[in-house]
């Protein structure tokens, strides 16, 4: 059904731009919500000729789409499912690509005490300890996953009314938040573009279960033929490539670096953003 709708798009635009090379990316919310995507995919586009049609989603729904075969290749962070994507056949080949962070955020005055906790499975721990409102994506976003493992590490099954599963996206679960007053996990980059903060303050970061690595995986054209294989490895190698790297890393929001690329080494910022080096492999 995606491939159906972008291949209404390419039909209903000019001969031209029908001619021009083009793929179909599914990828995760937050690289789009956070404006990554607007800024790398125009330099591939200039360089490449290829035009690239983004569908994002949580990376559940992202594999979900490619395993039925709607998908060129996808951009996802979810080390789990994607390692089961390539063990099921669907991905031709699967490369680490960058690193961000999750955070966790909430009303300013934090009435479950989150600062202090000692790591981010504490923080979730006084919060169902204290009943405060929490709202999860409960979409099998890579977000929605950390999240449950963070659940699960600190021992507690969540449920009751405190416990708001929208079944939504970033930006959603952003916007109840900040409307109810309540706790939510957050990639940093959504975060930090999100505008309607209200009372809301980032509460705590920087544990490394909070690290959020992508991969990029192109889709097995031996599983579709219908696969656009080059132009999905060509967006892959030049993401990998020293260019492709160095606009990853060159995305900033008031001044914070967003992304961390593999090529480089340790923490790219004072604020300890993303760190190449914690990266699971």
């Amino acid at each position: 059904m995606m491939r159906l709708l972008a291949l209404l798009l390419i039909l209903a635009a000019p001969l031209a731009a029908q001619e021009q090379r083009s793929l179909i990316l599914a990828s995760t919310t937050s690289t789009q919500n956070s404006g990554l995507l607007d800024h790398i995919l125009p330099m591939f586009e200039a360089r490449t000729g290829i035009h690239v049609y983004v569908v994002a989603v949580g990376t559940g729904q992202a594999l979900r789409i490619a395993r039925n075969g709607d998908a060129d290749a996808l951009m996802v962070h979810h080390r789990p499912s994607e390692d089961a994507f390539m063990a099921q056949g669907y991905g031709a080949e699967r490369r680490d690509l960058m690193v961000n962070d999750f955070v966790i955020v909430g009303p300013a005055k934090d009435p479950a005490g989150v600062q202090v906790a000692p790591d981010a499975a504490g923080a979730l721990w006084l919060i169902a300890d204290a009943q405060a409102r929490f709202v999860s994506r409960g979409d099998e976003s890579g977000t929605n996953l950390r999240e449950q493992e963070l659940w699960a590490a600190a021992g507690v099954q969540p449920s009751g009314d405190w416990y708001l599963d929208v079944g939504a996206g970033m930006g959603t679960a952003l916007n109840l938040a900040s409307g109810l007053n309540a706790y939510t996990l957050s990639d940093r980059g959504t975060w930090l573009s999100f505008g309607n903060k209200g009372q809301m303050a980032l509460l705590f970061e920087n544990d490394p279960a909070l690290l959020n690595p992508y991969g990029f995986i192109v889709v097995n054209p031996e599983r579709f033929a219908h696969v656009k294989y080059a132009e999905a490895l060509a967006l892959a190698d030049w993401l990998t490539s020293a260019e492709g790297q160095a606009a990853i890393g060159s995305y900033r929001i008031n001044g914070q670096q967003l992304f961390c690329p593999v090529m480089e080494q340790g923490p790219q910022d004072e604020q300890g953003a993303c760190a190449a080096d914690a990266l699971q492999r």
